[in-house]
Formats: C-alpha cells, structure tokens, sequence
C-alpha cells in the first residue's frame, strides 16, 4: 500500500489516471513513496512509470491537448538532501522523463500550476525545508516562484523586486483564476507571511492581506488556496480552518470554524459549472456542500480511519478498541447478537484527540486507560462516560518528555498496576492516582535533539510533534516481576531485572540495527526456557512457537546460520546462550 500524494485524470480520457507516491504535507510521521504509477483503466490495473527516488510527488499536471506530455512537481525526500527533486517532464506518456527544473538538493516542488487558457505556462512553488525526527524546517535560499512559457524550456524566478517578500521565503501555495488568467493569488510564507495577488499573470505581485487577517496558518502543512472557477476574487484558504475571500483576497472570513466539520483541511475540489459545488477532505473524512459552504453534508460511507494502535478485552463477545489519527479513541464490539450487525452508534468515543494506544483494565473492562498526542493520558468509566486526567508528573518540577506516541503497558502482576513513559519509566499501582519513577533518563538525553520549541523554521510549530529521546515501547516480562524491556526513540533498548533499581543498555547487541534507531514495539516471550539436556549445550533458539537446542558448535555466527537455514520462511529466530 502506497501513501498517495497527487492524482491527475486525463479529462479527454477518464480512463486515464496517473498517481504520484508520497505524502506532500510532510508531518512528524510523513510517509516516502515509490514513484508514479498510471492506470489506462480507470484505475483497476496500475503500472509503475518510474521516479522512484523522488520520495515524495505532490501534484501532477496532464497537457491539455497533448496526454502524452505530463509534468510532475517533486518535493523529494523529507528526511534528508536528494538530487531526485523539482520538476519532471515526460513527452513520451511515461517511458523517460527529463528534469525541467531544479534547485538544490533540499530544494522540491510546494506547488504548481497551468494556465488554463495556456498549457506551455505554468508557474511552480519551490521550497527548501528539511525534517528531522526531532526538528522540522522551512525556509532556505532555494525556496521561490518560478513562472514558465515555454513548456518547462526556460524559467524565470520572480523576486522582492516583482512585488514578492524579501528575505528567505518557505512553503507557498498557488492559485490561478480560471475564469481570467492573468489573476494570480499565491499564499507566501516569509519572515512575515501573506497573501498575494498578481494581475498580469505572475508577473508582478502585490500583498493584499497579512498574517491579521485568516488567510491560514502552519505553512509546512497547508498552504493550498483555490479560486472560484466563475468567479476571479472568490478565493478559498485551506488550513486547520477554512476561509474564504470575496473581494480578491483584500479581507477573509472563517466559512468552517472548528465545530460542524472535523478541522484540518486538507483537499478541495469546486465544480467547474457549479462553483455552489463543493467537495472538502480533512482529518476526518469527506464533506459535500451545494451552497458555497453555507452547509455540509459529511459523508459516513468511507472507512477512512487510521489506527495507531488495537487492543481487546476478553468480553464475549470480545470488544476492540484503538486511537485514531486525529479522531480520539474508541471502543467497539467484534460481534453482535442482533439483525443489522455491527452499526456505528454501537462504537463508543472514549478520549479525544489524536488517539493511541488503549488499554483495558484486565478485570473490568467497563475501565480503560487512553491516550492522546504528547503524553496526555485518561482513566475512562465507560458506562458514566467519566474521565480522570492522570498524566505523570515529575515529583521535584523536572521537565517530562513525552513522545507523540507514548510507549505505555499494563503490569502483568497487578490489576490496577500501569507503567508510563516520558524519559523516565513511570509506575502505577492505583490505575494513575499516583505515580512512582523507576529508572534514570533511559535515553541519550542529547540537547541537541531536544528543541522542539525551535522547530518550524520561518514559522514555528511547537506541538509536541518533534518531542525526541523518549520513550516509544515499553514490555513487561509475564513471567518474571522483575523484567522490564523498554525502547526508545534514540535507539536505547534497556532492560531491568530487578523491577527498575537497575537498567543495562542492550542496544548494541542487535545486529544489522543502525545505531539510534526507533524502537517502537517490543515483545516479551509467554513461555519459560526450559533447561539445557546436558551441560554441552551453549544455544537455544526460537522460531516464535518452540524452542530448539543446539549442541556446542565452534562459533555462535556458525550456530545462527544454522538456526536461519532451519527457520527457512519461518519467524526469525532468537537466540539464548550460556
């Protein structure tokens, strides 16, 4: 399954799609593609069309008289320096492809658009930025308009001195008016961000609204503008909220604040003949209106969620719960006894929030602990709907780093009994009515990692996102009291013997892992090891279901490749030695 992150249909050919690979909008958890894939009919067969090392492909333009003839605008790789990155032209519907236009290596394609009176113009957002686990930015020297008249031939860079912020620049969006070309609307982020207007085409630019106006807000994720098909000054911001301009872009006013439709808006669609025809896409599903916004109707027939985590209970019928990306936690049955079968009023928010993971109390499981983004952390009554905030605290005031997703557990030995983790591994015996820490900083506590209040560049975005050296996972042992696993971000694998008083750092003895890698999920073995037959015995191995003696063997590497060779397809061993 691929992240998709551009669709173009050819309109003298529906049958015709071409999809670029790779989330545009690069948050903390931003996916890479593959490339570009093409379908001939409508979309049941695909083949790829190369531009796999683009990483990501954020829209795609099909000449109007030519489908043969296709631009892509490229962002590239939002985790480091690619040269695989700007625009990219094909003439020959896919088989190669040319570089039109390139700036650096951090350099890619924010936007793009076509004339449509005019398929040879075309004007692109280049934007330099760069993510990190632990930062983000945007903003460089490579970021900037670029207009073109001669297919992608030559480029000419507009600058402060066209009407355009001086300075370094980040992410813009664009927009041409369809009804009169020569209007242009291009939404900046600069040192002071703003809305702008050209009149003749992309030649020169004026701002018409600043940052006091709602013409949007954190760039790096949004920044998409839409002009009205029939209308030159209708123009349409998407951001956490939606606004629109009816005067050109000189004043804005909220059309979907934060209640009625699910926030964070991300697609936009305006009926060419229709312009009261609209279809808008957020973090929460798909929305209709046919008045210009005055009113939506949210579509429930898309399975559009996106699951963090799952858990279950041991009811019977045995229940599901699970935190979703943007739309808070939620329990539900797996079955139920009655004509219909499962509908959504038998689900049941229980937190909000971007939610994770959810964990049922192992005797009542009328009771869950859930979570939301940078640590918040719930104790649910689900029958009164009652919540208690019980998210750790530092006893002596120390500031606590919680991941995005915070690793958490339940205490195999005791009913009410919770584990937690910031940097820290935090420990409940009372279901989070009090909290005792038992360990050190299990991280690399490196401060050079640990500046998320910086991150953002020209804008910045302190969410909790970037929190870095934390803890991601942490594993109880079922078997023994003592044993406790615990992952982190930073690429610590610690474990305690002795119920937290002391940790030993066994990162280094995972082979093929690059050091400070993510640790995100760890699992404990239900089952003891038995004892070695005889005193010969230095290995044993598991597959995941037994575990196998090897007798003394010269070397452990010659005993792992004996153990693989055995495994074959099967899960890849694990190792014990003496």
């Amino acid at each position: 399954m691929q992240s998709i992150g551009a669709i173009a249909i050819n309109q003298s050919n529906p049958d015709e799609i071409w999809v670029g690979t790779g989330e545009g909008n690069p948050r903390n958890s931003q996916n890479s593609g593959e490339g570009i894939y093409k379908s001939l009919d409508g979309g049941k067969t695909w083949k790829k069309m190369g531009l796999e090392k683009t990483k990501t492909i954020h829209r795609i333009i099909i000449h109007r008289d030519n489908p043969n003839v296709v631009y892509v605008g490229a962002q590239g790789s939002a985790w480091g320096p690619n040269e695989e990155r700007g625009i990219f032209k094909t003439t020959d519907g896919g088989k190669t492809w040319e570089k039109i236009l390139y700036v650096n290596n951090e350099t890619g394609c924010a936007d793009f658009v076509v004339d449509p009176s005019n398929p040879n113009k075309m004007i692109a957002a280049m934007w330099e930025y760069g993510r990190k686990p632990w930062t983000f930015n945007s903003g460089g020297k490579g970021s900037g308009i670029y207009v073109t008249q001669d297919g992608g031939n030559t480029w000419e860079r507009r600058n402060e001195k066209d009407g355009l912020p001086k300075g370094i620049l980040g992410r813009t969006g664009l927009a041409i008016a369809p009804s009169n070309p020569n209007v242009v609307y291009a939404l900046i982020e600069a040192k002071e961000n703003g809305f702008y207007k050209s009149t003749d085409g992309g030649k020169t630019w004026k701002m018409t609204a600043d940052e006091k106006q709602e013409i949007g807000n954190r760039p790096f994720y949004y920044y998409e503008i839409y002009v009205d098909p029939q209308n030159e000054n209708r123009v349409y911001s998407l951001y956490s909220l939606v606004s629109r301009s009816e005067d050109g872009g000189k004043t804005f006013q909220v059309i979907l604040p934060y209640s009625g439709v699910h926030p964070d808006h991300h697609a936009f669609w305006i009926h060419p003949n229709d312009p009261s025809y609209i279809i808008e896409g957020n973090d929460g599903g798909l929305n209709i209106s046919r008045d210009k916004g005055k009113s939506w109707q949210f579509i429930n027939s898309l399975p559009l969620a996106q699951f963090y985590h799952i858990s279950y209970d041991m009811s019977y019928p045995y229940n599901v719960s699970g935190g979703m990306q943007d739309n808070g936690s939620w329990v539900g049955p797996s079955q139920v006894w009655k004509n219909g079968g499962i509908r959504n009023n038998d689900w049941q928010e229980v937190y909000f929030g971007d939610g994770f993971d959810v964990l049922f109390h192992p005797k009542d499981s009328r009771y869950i602990y859930a979570m939301s983004q940078g640590g918040n952390l719930g104790f649910v009554d689900r029958t009164t709907g009652k919540g208690k905030f019980i998210k750790p605290i530092h006893p002596e005031g120390t500031e606590l780093r919680f991941n995005w997703n915070a690793g958490i557990a339940q205490d195999p030995f005791n009913d009410c009994g919770v584990y937690y983790g910031s940097q820290f591994l935090h420990k409940s015996l009372d279901c989070g009515e009090s909290w005792t820490i038992i360990s050190p900083d299990l991280t690399s506590n490196d401060t050079t990692k640990q500046q998320q209040h910086k991150s953002g560049g020209l804008t910045i975005d302190d969410t909790n996102a970037e929190n870095h050296t934390t803890i991601l996972a942490i594993a109880p042992s079922p078997l023994d009291e003592g044993v406790i696993w615990v992952g982190t971000d930073d690429g610590n694998l610690q474990i305690t013997k002795d119920g937290g008083k002391t940790w030993t750092n066994v990162a280094s003895n995972l082979p093929t892992v690059k050091a400070g890698s993510w640790i995100p999920y760890i699992e404990v073995s239900k089952k003891t090891l038995p004892k070695p037959s005889s005193s010969s015995t230095i290995i044993a191995a598991t597959t995941g279901d037994q575990w196998h003696f090897i007798p003394t063997i010269s070397a452990k590497r010659s005993a792992v490749l004996w153990m693989k060779n055995r495994c074959k397809d099967t899960h890849s061993p694990s190792f014990r030695t003496w």
